[in-house]
C-alpha cells in the first residue's frame, strides 16, 4: 500500500481545505519554522488511529480543531483524508474491494471523532488495523 495523497481541513494551523500530493519515492516536508511541517505528519499519525492527545502536542484531543487567530475565529471541526493506493490488494480483506482506500477522520467539539473508509463508518480499532497489518 502507497499513501498518495493527505487532504486537511481545520487541523491545526491548517484551516483552509489544503492537499498535499504524496509522490512515489520519497516525499520530503521542507519549511521555516513556524509552517506546520509537524501538523502534516500529526495529521498522518491522527487520521490512522492515534489516540493520545499528548503525543498530538495538545491537552485534549480536540486541540486538534483549529483554535482561531486575531483574524480568524476558531472552527468547530477537523478533517483528515489520507488516501491510499491499494492496487497490490494488501489491505485487511473488509477493505481489500478496491484499488483506491480514502481513510477519514473527523472530530467536532463537544461530540468526539469518527472514522470512515471509502465513505463507509468504521470503528477506531479498525482503522488502527488497517496501518497494523
Amino acid at each position: 500500500m502507497q499513501f498518495t495523497q493527505l487532504r486537511l481541513a481545520g487541523f491545526k494551523s491548517f484551516v483552509e481545505p489544503t492537499e498535499v500530493p504524496i509522490e512515489p519515492g520519497l516525499t520530503g516536508i521542507v519549511g521555516p519554522n513556524g509552517c506546520g511541517k509537524s501538523n502534516l505528519v500529526e495529521a498522518l499519525r491522527w487520521v490512522m488511529g492515534e489516540t493520545s492527545a499528548r503525543r498530538m502536542r495538545g491537552g485534549a484531543m480536540e486541540d486538534v480543531i483549529f483554535a482561531g487567530t486575531t483574524q480568524r475565529p476558531p472552527r468547530n471541526l477537523a478533517e483528515v483524508t489520507l488516501r491510499i493506493d491499494n492496487s497490490d490488494r494488501k489491505a485487511p480483506n473488509p477493505f481489500n474491494e478496491t484499488d483506491e482506500l480514502e481513510i477519514t477522520r473527523r472530530i467536532e467539539r463537544e461530540y468526539g471523532s469518527t472514522y470512515k473508509v471509502n465513505g463507509r463508518e468504521v470503528r477506531a480499532r479498525d482503522v488502527q488495523l488497517l496501518f497494523a497489518d
